[in-house]
């Protein structure tokens, strides 16, 4: 009686011992699955890529964060993926676009952290000069409003055009006073750019899609200077308004903003198309 008494002891343990062990592993799992963040970016370049391989083995090795990168090939989808929590974060926007799009939608998505700014260029496959753009000619620029205004400033800065804006506002092409070449300013979408340039005599082309175009240093003609303005056009991550304190997402920043991040700027941009900006000094 005794001995069956204990076997029953012993088993009402190791039930038990089992349900410990399920429920450990279950809840470290469900632990290890809160770790998980899904980053919004665009679908763009092979070095794009492998920077933010790098920044998610940082988050892995030093915080102990999964990254789960969610992308996108235009624009408008990375923030509705925000708002409506398909993404915890994103990557993608520069501070003036994300101004103009939280306006235009009624919404509160906050940067938490500035990344890198990508100097956009006037590309040409005409002319090696803008001194060389024909009279009457076309020049390309992307259609959304913040990018626009950008390409318009770069286009002012090779002495193309004039604007009439107040300082540091977004400019249209209704803001031109001056255009002594009377030249065409064709909009179009931010992914259109790059390839026109068979048709136009030059484009402003984005990094997200000049570098997977193949679009080297040989085909620019002019290049944004930075200065004081260009703080606007700094690459930030962004969280919904609640978020902002999250500390998963901060450390997610911390995981980019690296020495050796840095250091793999400068072996795959040597020619400083696209720059760290988190210690950035602007003139």
């Amino acid at each position: 009686m005794k001995k069956k008494t204990r076997n029953k002891i012993i088993a009402v343990i190791a039930l038990v011992v089992v349900v410990l062990i399920g429920y450990f592993s279950f809840f470290k799992k469900d632990v290890a699955a809160d770790k998980t963040v899904k980053v919004g970016i665009m679908s763009g370049s092979k070095e794009s890529t492998e920077i933010w391989d790098s920044v998610a083995k940082t988050a892995k090795d030093q915080y102990g964060i999964n990254l789960k990168f969610v992308r996108f090939t235009d624009y408008n989808q990375p923030n509705i993926a925000l708002v409506n929590g398909d993404v915890d974060i994103n990557a993608f926007q520069h501070y003036a676009f994300l101004k103009e799009w939280n306006d235009a939608n009624n919404a509160d998505l906050q940067p938490i952290g500035d990344i890198l700014i990508s100097p956009i260029r006037l590309y040409s496959k005409k002319h090696t000069d803008v001194k060389d753009i024909p009279n009457k000619g076309t020049i390309a620029v992307p259609n959304d409003t913040s990018n626009e205004s950008r390409a318009l400033y770069v286009l002012e800065s090779a002495g193309l055009i004039k604007l009439d804006t107040k300082a540091g506002a977004l400019a249209t092409v209704k803001d031109i006073t001056e255009n002594p070449k009377e030249l065409t300013i064709k909009e179009l979408d931010g992914s259109q750019t790059a390839s026109a340039l068979s048709s136009v005599d030059a484009a402003v082309v984005n990094n997200d899609f000049s570098v997977p175009a193949g679009l080297t240093n040989k085909e620019v003609i002019a290049t944004e200077p930075l200065d004081e303005n260009s703080k606007q056009w700094i690459n930030i991550i962004v969280a919904r308004k609640d978020d902002t304190d999250n500390q998963l997402y901060k450390d997610v920043v911390k995981a980019y903003q690296t020495k050796e991040t840095e250091e793999l700027f400068a072996k795959l941009y040597p020619e400083k198309g696209t720059i760290p900006a988190w210690n950035l000094k602007l003139k």
